[in-house]
């Protein structure tokens, strides 16, 4: 199914019919099926609808940048069109930071957060350096307007995910990772269930205790031994702690 959403065309996939709504948000660079699991179990409990964002799957591509508020305007709209009341939010990754900052301004009932982006990474002094060349060199090609060089310049100093990504989909990315949303943990309200892997290395577990401590209701479940994709890797033991959790609202 699609609907049309800020200019966007945004496909989405709804399951179940009775029971409190829960609205699934993926992760940067994946799709609604890395979500599917969840929603074919909560199904037959929950309304559950399951989200391509824009720029992934088979929603729209982006025709301007996005940041971390377009994207939650976006959710909002969606709730909104679908007169939805305090949803039940489950996300990973970047899907985790549109939750956040959404909760933040508005009803929500309950979260599940898994690997959650938002809280801005710790920089060694290496890296801050090579920050600094990379900002340095940057303006020294925008002053000769050598946009090839500059093109390859961003190549070699970005990220794999960053490498991959059109031009304007790293405008959107580098705004996205360099907003901060630990400023709104405190606000807010919603039980957060946090579930991490021991050794996830592009959230590290630092940032779920963090979130732990500075939402009102949160705690956090840390799946030993496993990476960023901990619920992926391990489902079953995922839904089951999704289960003690939203079990008393089946």
């Amino acid at each position: 199914m699609f609907l049309e959403l800020l200019g966007i065309k945004v496909h989405y996939q709804k399951t179940g019919s009775k029971g409190k709504t829960v609205i699934l948000l993926h992760g940067w660079g994946q799709k609604l099926e890395m979500m599917e699991p969840i929603a074919k179990h909560l199904g037959n409990d929950f309304i559950v609808y399951n989200l391509d964002l824009p720029g992934f799957g088979l929603s729209d591509n982006l025709i301007t940048p996005w940041g971390v508020f377009e994207y939650m305007l976006l959710l909002k709209e969606f709730i909104d069109h679908f007169a939805i009341d305090s949803p039940i939010i489950i996300s990973h990754s970047f899907g985790s930071r549109i939750a956040l900052l959404y909760s933040a301004k508005y009803p929500v009932y309950k979260m599940v957060i898994t690997g959650g982006a938002g809280i801005l990474p710790k920089r060694s002094a290496w890296l801050k350096s090579k920050i600094k060349m990379y900002k340095f060199m940057k303006q020294a090609l925008l002053t000769f307007r050598l946009k090839t060089l500059q093109q390859r310049l961003a190549t070699y100093f970005g990220s794999e995910d960053y490498k991959q990504l059109n031009p304007l989909m790293r405008q959107s990315f580098n705004e996205i990772v360099n907003f901060d949303l630990r400023p709104y943990l405190p606000k807010i309200t919603a039980e957060v269930l946090l579930v991490w892997g021991e050794k996830d290395e592009a959230t590290p577990l630092w940032m779920g205790q963090i979130m732990e401590q500075e939402i009102r209701k949160a705690g956090l479940a840390i799946f030993e031994g496993d990476d960023h994709y901990a619920y992926w890797n391990q489902m079953p033991r995922f839904l089951a702690v999704c289960d003690v959790f939203l079990n008393e609202d089946k």
